[in-house]
């Protein structure tokens, strides 16, 4: 994978020109939060403002470091159980910059046959993420989530995903960055009610309900950086509403923090509320 330094020349994936030309459009001066979570994890895929901010967010909550890290565990084992339970159809909002394992290959392990179509709307990601087209059956489309019909009928998204038949979407540390105003709640609801009943939900969310002075601090702290979103604490009822239309799974009916959701190890898990981010699969009703 190119660090995000070096010229950045996309494929077009067979995709219009207007569209490929929108999507290509970087101001490196702003800082990203898909880059900036590259960061914490450790990746090269970001600018000199995305460290900056990042370093901002870390001054202010260290800990948010181990919440990217325990993010990415918590959705790996959330892919793998959905591929257990059979759903071969994933699609990914928010997806960010790949990381290996990606959600495909986790997948892909269990079920082969599964089609994912990533979506994001970070130029930078889209270079990256249209280098999976090479595997068939997986594709990434530009889209925003705070505005899901202007991709919902997207032709490479049909061509991959039927929506007569269940279907997982996966908003995994991303609706965090919806304010209130944009109506986290109806985004969901708009992909609830396009779903098949047996279809699944995954949703990881901060929440300043454990730690609300280090949460407090991280939130503002990405308001400071002026990121290219900033983020919204919300409480375990709001987080809950979000599965409104979905039963949550294992363990049942009740969201938890990121390391309690079906660690690999259970003896060996990190402090739950010191990772202040909820976690639930949801299956639809």
């Amino acid at each position: 994978m190119s660090d995000a330094r070096d010229e950045l020349t996309p494929a077009s994936g067979g995709r219009s020109p207007d569209r490929d030309r929108a999507s290509t459009v970087i101001d490196p001066t702003v800082p990203s939060t898909a880059r900036m979570y590259d960061y914490y994890l450790g990746g090269k895929d970001n600018f000199a403002a995305d460290r900056d901010a990042a370093e901002a967010v870390l001054s202010a909550a260290p800990e948010v470091r181990m919440l990217a890290r325990e993010n990415r565990a918590f959705l790996i084992r959330a892919v793998r159980y959905l591929a257990e339970q059979g759903v071969t159809q994933i699609l990914d909002i928010g997806t960010g910059i790949p990381t290996s394992p990606n959600v495909h290959e986790v997948a892909r392990s269990i079920a082969p046959e599964t089609r994912i179509v990533y979506v994001d709307n970070d130029p930078i990601v889209l270079a990256h993420n249209r280098a999976l087209r090479a595997a068939d059956g997986v594709a990434c489309i530009r889209g925003d989530m705070r505005d899901p019909a202007t991709f919902a009928d997207d032709p490479v998204l049909h061509d991959l995903i039927d929506f007569d038949r269940p279907v997982a979407v996966l908003f995994a540390s991303v609706l965090h960055f919806m304010t209130d105003a944009e109506d986290p709640h109806a985004i969901v609801g708009f992909w609830r009610d396009r779903i098949v009943p047996g279809s699944y939900l995954l949703v990881s969310h901060i929440t300043g309900e454990s730690r609300p002075t280090a949460s407090a601090d991280a939130a503002s702290a990405y308001t400071t950086a002026r990121a290219s979103s900033s983020a919204t604490l919300r409480s375990r009822a709001d987080i809950q509403r979000l599965f409104d239309g979905f039963t949550l799974v294992d363990p049942p009916g009740r969201l938890v923090y990121l390391p309690e959701w079906h660690p690999d190890d259970p003896g060996n898990v990190v402090d739950p509320e010191l990772v202040w981010m909820l976690a639930g699969v949801g299956r639809r009703v």
